[in-house]
């Protein structure tokens, strides 16, 4: 642990998760830190101008801390901290898996790229941005930054936190320079943050808490828990099993702050979708989100590459939402998504608050 103060303690442990896709908005981090909660801005797939204009929007609805949340873009994480760069990824498999959506493009209305890329989310303006603008707080996810990149934003004073999956991937966060980790678990929404083998013995427990009672046994950084957590009584349950805060995303999407798209929103109160998945149809890396079509008829040939599988479905996804239809669109949430309120957000954080202090009594 490096000293510095993390912005938020027992008296407000909420954070709100950081969702990339449009589900993350200035008002919806505002809303959070300004109810007392970690509000969170998501630059994935956001210019680094785009995220500046974010950052302003925020500080014009709030004096209190907030987050920035950046992908790790195809580094390889290593105990050591060797930064290697990856193949840029299979590109006949996309080109195969191209070919499989041409109808789904042609139903919609859609254009699919001829040959998506690969890239790197503008990862050195974005690191820029955050050391210029002096965020109070950083997050990664899918990797850890390089130790050059930590050291920048410790020197601006910004606060780092890191998204793990294992007790090996949050021992190499604390060594990487992490001031917290956040531990999500096999329940989360969205992208799996996986970005180190585990052994070949490692079996993840279904349970958050007891995944954050194993974290909490190899590294002594602060512990954030994500995944599924939906109210006061499951943010008792992770801070018991020595979390210092919750972070929570699904239980966001349906405030009016959030900016996921009605039909999504619509879709977590749907009866017809009775499940969520893990999937790589939409993007090339497992993420989880309601069970529909798309993911039926294209998990078993979405070929493993990100982000171009992402690039590729993108306008598919986005002319889907345009015809109301949420059968071929990334529906992310965590397993607890029947359990989302219809709330602004500071009134959600309050809730929060005042079921955590009855879970507590």
């Amino acid at each position: 642990m490096t000293g510095r103060v993390l912005p938020f303690g027992p008296s407000s442990p909420i954070i709100q998760a950081p969702m990339a896709g449009g589900g993350s908005t200035p008002a919806l981090a505002a809303a959070v830190s300004g109810a007392g909660g970690l509000g969170f801005l998501a630059a994935g797939y956001r210019t680094a101008q785009d995220v500046r204009r974010e950052i302003a929007a925020v500080r014009e609805r709030t004096d209190r801390p907030f987050g920035v949340s950046v992908f790790v873009p195809a580094f390889e994480a290593a105990l050591d901290f060797e930064v290697v760069r990856e193949e840029p990824g299979d590109a006949a498999a996309v080109a195969r898996y191209r070919d499989e959506l041409a109808p789904e493009a042609e139903r919609y209305g859609a254009t699919l790229p001829e040959a998506p890329a690969w890239d790197d989310d503008e990862w050195d303006a974005k690191i820029d941005l955050l050391v210029d603008e002096r965020v109070p707080v950083a997050g990664f996810t899918f990797g850890c930054p390089p130790p050059e990149v930590a050291a920048r934003l410790h020197d601006a004073g910004t606060v780092i936190m890191i998204m793990v999956n294992t007790p090996w991937e949050a021992v190499a966060a604390a060594e990487a320079g992490a001031d917290a980790v956040i531990v999500q678990g096999p329940g989360a929404g969205g992208h799996q943050a996986a970005f180190l083998p585990p052994p070949p013995s490692w079996e993840a427990p279904d349970d958050l808490p007891e995944l954050v009672a194993l974290v909490r046994e190899a590294t002594r950084v602060p512990l954030v828990a994500a995944g599924g957590i939906m109210d006061g009584a499951d943010v008792a349950a992770v801070l018991a099993a020595g979390a210092v805060a919750a972070q929570l995303g699904t239980a966001f999407l349906r405030t009016p702050e959030s900016g996921v798209h009605p039909v999504h929103k619509a879709a977590l109160a749907d009866p017809r979708f009775t499940r969520t998945a893990f999937t790589r149809a939409f993007s090339g890396r497992t993420a989880r989100g309601l069970a529909n079509r798309f993911m039926a008829e294209h998990e078993a040939s979405a070929p493993a590459c990100y982000p171009q599988v992402h690039h590729l479905t993108k306008g598919l996804r986005r002319a889907a939402a345009e015809h109301g239809d949420p059968e071929a669109m990334a529906l992310w949430c965590g397993r607890g998504y029947r359990r989302c309120r219809d709330l602004p957000a500071a009134a959600l954080v309050e809730a929060l608050m005042k079921e955590l202090a009855t879970a507590r009594t």
